[in-house]
């Protein structure tokens, strides 16, 4: 992320707040108010979110199918690659489970009056549901596989392109020979590729984020203040849970190892995850940590910390998950259980290929939104505190590879 980048997203988000709810207070239902926000600030917004959609296909594709593929070497470490994969699915699952738990419970998008929550959805643009999502069973299943890949893109057939991306991951780290590789090489150059060009979105972001929650705040007035500490509050409960309660039960229960000593040998690469929001530029400090601190073996800490940097980022599902539902709560759409399980589902996956990098999120972040029917305007919200938030969740991610690491290494030789 470049540098004053947070700083500048921080501004862009008190601007767009203190101007919006100044508007809302003193001009509030004059003409000439509504013309601006309908003819230049909200068009401007829109375009930044655009921009992000425009990357979440190619982003989907290349990380999942990728991600899959660095597990061919399930093949050559035989139970390390197995028990690395069922613990990060399980670990994911209750760091979903959390978030959607504590959501429902405390509900920080709630609390609007009803007017102003049905006016808000009625202004918005909502995008269409994903096409899954009024089927059940065994339908559902059946659609999660693609008769035409380029029909599920171009529907935004989400759930089914990510089955997609899976099965092309599996066929590459199967594939022998040179081609396959070179396939994955050109996954790997669309993957940088794509990565690169959000950075230039992200730049974009801080005009972006002021113009989007101008608009809201327009419409909400003093009530988004309220919304977005609830939110926020929100979010930090459900990563210190993650952090101290499932990772310390994980390494004490499964790894035999006292989550004190786990702790104490983890704080340099916790400080260095948190202070750069990334988990691909930590991985060297956790991989030293790993090594030289809870004495793990290499063959194993080596594995499942790169394997992790991509592929267990719980913090990261945790924070989508939490961020879909506040968001549906502050437009009043109402998501079923099945509608929510279907967001549980895509928030594990997306920690398993949300690209470890500083709002290497967002984009999946935007396509869970689109696949339920929630307005995307309101990520403006979230990215004014992203920055903030990505730090938390980034030593969370990188504290759950250690953990990983710690579990997996039990009865491994050379274990400390």
């Amino acid at each position: 992320m470049p540098e004053g980048l947070p700083l500048r997203m921080a501004i862009g988000l008190a601007a767009g707040l203190a101007l919006g709810v100044l508007a809302h207070g003193a001009f509030g239902g004059e003409p000439w108010l509504a013309w601006l926000v309908a003819n230049l600030v909200e068009p401007i917004g829109q375009i930044f979110l655009r921009l992000l959609f425009m990357l979440v296909i190619p982003l989907i594709v290349s990380a999942l199918a990728l991600a899959v593929c660095e597990l061919g070497d399930l093949r050559r470490l035989g139970r390390i690659g197995v028990r690395t994969l069922l613990y990060t699915a399980a670990v994911s699952t209750i760091a979903v489970g959390i978030a959607l738990a504590l959501v429902n419970g405390f509900e920080p998008g709630k609390g609007l009056p009803a007017e102003l929550t049905q006016d808000l959805g009625e202004r918005s643009q909502v995008p269409a549901a994903a096409p899954a999502a009024g089927r059940s069973g065994a339908e559902f299943i059946v659609h999660l596989v693609p008769n035409n890949v380029i029909r599920a893109m171009a529907d935004g057939d989400m759930l089914a392109l990510m089955v997609f991306s899976l099965l092309l991951g599996v066929g590459l780290a199967a594939a022998p020979g040179e081609p396959a590789r070179r396939l994955a090489e050109a996954l790997r150059g669309l993957q940088d590729v794509t990565m690169w060009l959000l950075g230039l979105v992200i730049r974009l972001a801080p005009l972006g984020v002021a113009c989007l929650v101008f608009v809201l705040a327009t419409r909400l007035g003093l009530e988004i203040f309220r919304s977005l500490a609830a939110y926020v509050g929100v979010v930090l409960l459900g990563l210190a849970l993650q952090q101290f309660v499932v990772y310390s039960a994980s390494v004490a229960w499964l790894g035999r190892m006292s989550p004190r000593r786990f702790f104490r040998g983890v704080r340099t690469a916790m400080l260095t995850a948190f202070s750069t929001a990334s988990s691909n530029a930590t991985l060297p400090t956790a991989l030293y940590v790993a090594e030289h601190e809870l004495r793990l073996p290499t063959h194993v800490s080596r594995f499942v910390l790169t394997l992790g940097s991509t592929a267990n980022q719980n913090g990261t599902a945790l924070f989508e998950g939490v961020t879909v539902l506040f968001l549906a709560q502050l437009y009043g759409v109402e998501l079923s259980l099945a509608q929510q399980a279907t967001v549980a589902f895509i928030c594990i996956l997306g920690g398993i290929g949300t690209a470890g990098v500083p709002a290497g999120s967002i984009p999946v972040i935007a396509m869970i939104l689109g696949i339920v029917g929630v307005p995307a305007e309101g990520i403006g919200v979230v990215l004014g505190v992203d920055r903030f938030l990505d730090m938390c969740r980034t030593a969370v991610n990188v504290t759950g590879d250690l953990a990983a690491a710690v579990v997996v290494s039990r009865g491994e030789s050379g274990t400390a």
